[in-house]
């Protein structure tokens, strides 16, 4: 069974910095692309940003583009995103996302569909006050 958890959530002002953390336990040998979504209230997620099993490539939303930063960690199969200068509309619950070992590549055309990923995090909540 994998388990994905994220860490790293919580309240911040306007123009602040917060990192999320993400580690999914995976088959021995397996390394995963993995990426984040996120949902505010009354909207539907969203992508938000994905890095490759390698760490070769990322993507990012234009929303977030020069402001957030996504990494492969340390340890096989974590991820972390760093999210800086943070305005009231990041406000949401992200979303950690496993892709399928055996899946397609990401690319720009598919990174964004929820249908790319198998497996998904609780959840983590984000505040932004402005």
């Amino acid at each position: 069974q994998v388990q994905v958890v994220e860490s790293g959530g919580g309240l911040v002002q306007a123009g602040g910095s917060l990192r999320l953390s993400c580690a999914a336990s995976m088959r021995a040998g397996t390394t995963v692309s993995m990426g984040w979504f996120r949902q505010a209230p009354g909207k539907e997620r969203e992508f938000v940003s994905a890095i490759s099993w390698s760490g070769a490539d990322t993507f990012y939303t234009d929303s977030v583009k020069g402001r957030f930063t996504i990494s492969r960690g340390n340890e096989k199969n974590t991820i972390n995103l760093q999210m800086n200068s943070l305005q009231p509309e990041d406000t949401a619950v992200y979303y950690c996302v496993v892709a399928s070992p055996y899946g397609p590549a990401l690319t720009h055309s598919n990174v964004g569909s929820l249908a790319l990923y198998d497996y998904w995090g609780q959840g983590t909540q984000v505040t932004v006050s402005s």
